[in-house]
C-alpha cells in the first residue's frame, strides 16, 4: 500500500512528477494529447497558452481532479490510479489553488485552514490550529483569522486559499491561474506570497499570464496550444528566442503594451 509518508521520503534524485505520453478526451473533444512533462523536486514550471489550450486540464489530472484516459502519471514515484487510496494519498502531497478562491464562506479564515488537515490529514485540534495560525502568519494575513471571507478582499482571500493548501503540507502546489479573477492592484500581493514559496524551494506548477512573474520564478516556460506541449524553455530563451510561431505570436499578443 502507498502511503503518503512513502511519497514524501522518495529518493531526492527522482522527479517529483512524471506525465507519460498522457491522452484526455471530452467526448469526442481531445482536450490533451501526447504530453510528456517531467518536474524536479523544487523546480518551478509556468504553464502558458491561449484560452482553451488544455493548461487547467494538465494540472488538474495531476491530482485526480481530472481523470484521463491514456499515458501515465506519477508523482513522488507513486501512479495515480484510479483507486481511492492512492487519489488520496497524492492529494495529500498535491495543493493547488484556484483561480475563485473556493473558501467556505460560512467559516472563519481560521477553520477554513483548520478543517482539511482534521478531518483528511487526522490532524489534532490543537496542532492544526498552530499549524495554520503559523502558516496564515506566513503569508502575512494571520491578523483576518478570526473573519470571514466574505470580509476580505479578493488578493486577502487568495492568500488564505494558498495558507490552506499549505496547511496539508504538500511537495507540490498547483496554481490554476490564481490572480486572474483578481483587481490589477490585488495582484502583487498574491505574486509576492508565491515568489515567497518559490524561494524556500516548493515544488511549483502555475498556470497564469503573468510573464513578469514568470521571468522572476519560473525555471522553465512551457507554451501550450490545442492540447500539446508546443514548446519549452528557461524564461531567457523562451521570451527572447522562442522557436515556435505558435509561441511568437502568443507573446506578441500578450506582451502588447495595452
Amino acid at each position: 500500500m502507498t502511503t503518503h509518508a512513502s511519497i514524501a521520503n522518495a529518493a531526492t534524485t527522482d522527479p517529483m512528477i512524471v506525465m507519460a505520453d498522457v491522452e484526455k478526451w471530452y467526448g469526442g473533444f481531445k482536450a490533451l494529447s501526447d504530453i510528456n512533462l517531467s518536474v524536479r523536486r523544487g523546480e518551478k514550471i509556468v504553464l502558458c497558452g491561449p484560452s482553451g489550450s488544455g493548461k487547467s486540464t494538465l494540472i488538474r489530472c495531476i491530482n485526480h481532479l481530472e481523470a484521463y484516459q491514456k499515458g501515465e502519471i506519477r508523482v513522488g514515484g507513486t501512479r495515480l490510479g484510479d483507486d481511492s487510496r492512492t487519489i488520496d494519498a497524492i492529494r495529500r502531497e498535491v495543493g493547488m489553488v484556484f483561480q475563485h478562491f473556493n473558501l467556505f464562506p460560512h467559516m472563519t479564515v481560521l477553520q477554513n485552514c483548520m478543517l482539511a488537515p482534521m478531518r483528511a490529514a487526522k490532524m489534532s485540534r490543537s496542532e492544526a490550529e498552530a499549524t495554520a495560525r503559523r502558516l496564515l502568519d506566513r503569508v502575512r494575513i494571520l491578523e483576518q483569522a478570526d473573519k470571514y471571507p466574505a470580509q476580505l478582499s479578493g488578493g486577502q482571500q487568495q492568500r488564505v486559499a494558498i495558507a490552506r493548501a499549505l496547511c496539508m503540507r504538500p511537495s507540490v502546489m498547483l496554481f490554476d491561474e490564481p490572480t486572474s479573477a483578481l483587481d490589477p492592484e490585488m495582484v502583487k500581493e498574491v505574486l509576492d506570497t508565491m515568489i515567497g514559496l518559490a524561494e524556500e524551494g516548493m515544488t511549483m506548477i502555475c498556470v497564469t499570464h503573468e510573464m513578469g512573474f514568470a521571468r522572476q520564478v519560473a525555471d522553465r516556460v512551457i507554451f501550450m496550444a490545442g492540447g500539446t506541449i508546443v514548446e519549452e524553455a528557461p524564461p531567457d530563451a523562451f521570451f527572447t528566442q522562442p522557436r515556435h510561431e505558435r509561441t511568437r505570436k502568443f507573446l506578441g499578443e500578450i506582451l502588447r503594451p495595452h
